[in-house]
């Protein structure tokens, strides 16, 4: 099958997520900095979700790019994801409402871990159709980012819970910020191809 239907709706569900998380940021019922300053903790919680999101949003273009067609399994593998990803703009906000309370930070992490699960099996149905030997089998390799990824949000629910929120919070930036750079071992394995 082709790939571009698959494409297309992701695009258009990425960007309908990052649109309903924007509306989440209420306008301040004053005029003053004080309550501008409330909005901080949703504004934060906001900015890491636009970053997860389009990190996601980027890292999956490049694996749409290495793959040439899709199927079934590849399909459903991906509303997989996307159905993570949908409940993004919740658990920011739940997270951000509530200024990285224990119980909703913990729940964003899981969010994050589950969206990192599914990405990953969405990479191995592309490699499994594709097999072993294809561009995208190189390029992953033996995924280290992605297992260190999995590893740090397994580690931040339980940080979180334990009553250290910003810590696991570092945590997720910390993941964040390995992956914001779209995936260049995708990229250069293309380039070389």
């Amino acid at each position: 099958m082709n790939k571009t239907r698959l494409e297309a709706f992701s695009d258009g569900v990425i960007a309908i997520i990052i649109t309903i998380m924007v509306l989440e940021l209420k306008v301040p019922h004053g005029a003053e900095w004080k309550d501008l300053a409330q909005l901080g903790p949703v504004f934060l919680s906001y900015v890491l979700s636009f970053a997860n999101v389009g990190i996601y949003w980027n890292n999956h273009h490049h694996l749409l790019h290495a793959a040439k067609k899709v199927n079934g399994r590849i399909l459903w593998a991906n509303l997989h994801l996307l159905f993570w990803l949908s409940l993004m703009p919740f658990t920011t906000a739940w997270m951000g409402e509530n200024h990285f309370a224990a119980l909703p930070t913990a729940v964003y992490a899981l969010d994050l871990l589950v969206c990192a699960v599914a990405y990953t099996l969405l990479q191995f149905e592309i490699i499994r159709l594709h097999g072993n030997e294809s561009v995208l089998a190189s390029a992953i390799g033996s995924d280290r980012k992605g297992k260190i990824s999995l590893a740090a949000y397994v580690l931040s629910i339980p940080i979180a819970l334990l009553g250290y929120p910003l810590m696991a919070g570092a945590l997720m930036i910390a993941v964040a910020a390995m992956w914001f750079i779209p995936d260049q071992r995708i990229e250069n394995t293309l380039t070389h191809e």
